[in-house]
């Protein structure tokens, strides 16, 4: 507002000084001038006073007065970088997730050995573990409840065995320390009847207390499809790799678990190895089985 002012009280003083300048001029002209010098003045007057305004205009820095500095130029405001979206999970957070599954007994982590696949296994044995929605993928929730979870804890203890939770569909691998140090996703029997060789049986998976009696290297053609590494535990019952691993019990009887994690747990099963098998029924025990 200061400026505008200041703006508007130069250019009258210029504008008076022309007109001073013309009506001079004329006074002078009288005496001094001739007609047609006095009409060349007059032009001259006019266009002095157009440049004035003209001037004036387009130049503001005309009508600032005398010692106005030039008003400084303002510097563009620089675009703020976008704010991450609500829930974003970093790259670090995600490998920290991973590494303290790995460091629970889910076998997952920022490890070079570790794909994807086999990571998405470790995720969802945790969220089934947990009770959480079973998308193999962690989210923000996921982080928030692993930073405060724990390995599992075994139904029974004190030897080394495998035990598998039918109700949570989850496989435990627990040392002779009674530390759970593997964790795998499941799919047991459907409980549907299937018709096979003219016989009409349930698919069940069997509850109790099992020895390892049987080992297969490699895929095997049973009678009810190809298996990978299978680990007979009960009669043609048997805990193997499965190209179809989903989030419900879907099998005829036997143990599916994910092809990538078949030979793992092959190579650390040796044969008479005790195989528990529940539904969530039974009550925890810390006493071995008798031999």
């Amino acid at each position: 507002m200061v400026g505008r002012t200041i703006e508007s009280a130069s250019r009258r003083a210029a504008i008076q000084d022309v007109l001073s300048t013309l009506l001079g001029g004329v006074s002078d002209s009288r005496n001094r001038l001739t007609m047609k010098a006095l009409v060349a003045r007059r032009a001259l007057a006019v266009v002095l006073l157009a440049t004035v305004l003209v001037g004036s205009a387009s130049f503001p820095a005309l009508g600032r007065g005398n010692g106005a500095a030039p008003a400084p130029a303002t510097a563009p405001t620089p675009a703020s970088a976008p704010a991450p979206a609500a829930g974003t999970l970093s790259a670090e957070m995600v490998n920290k997730a991973e590494q303290h599954l790995s460091e629970i007994g889910y076998w997952a982590g920022a490890t070079k050995d570790k794909s994807a696949e086999r990571t998405r296994c470790a995720v969802l044995a945790f969220q089934r573990v947990e009770g959480r929605s079973q998308t193999g993928k962690l989210d923000a929730a996921d982080i928030e409840a692993l930073s405060t979870a724990g390995r599992p804890a075994p139904r029974e203890t004190g030897y080394a065995h495998i035990e598998v939770d039918l109700a949570r569909q989850v496989l435990f691998v627990v040392d002779q320390n009674s530390t759970v140090t593997l964790v795998l996703p499941i799919s047991s029997g459907s409980g549907k009847l299937y018709t096979f060789e003219g016989k009409t049986s349930r698919a069940v998976t069997p509850r109790g207390r099992f020895n390892v009696y049987r080992k297969v290297k490699g895929w095997r053609k049973a009678p009810l499809g190809m298996i990978y590494y299978p680990n007979y535990f009960n009669e043609g019952w048997a805990i193997h790799g499965s190209t179809s691993v989903p989030n419900y019990p879907a099998s005829h009887g036997c143990i599916r678990i994910p092809i990538i994690t078949a030979k793992e747990l092959s190579d650390i099963t040796p044969v008479g190895t005790v195989v528990l098998v529940y539904d969530g029924n039974q009550a925890q025990s810390s006493i071995a089985p008798r031999s």
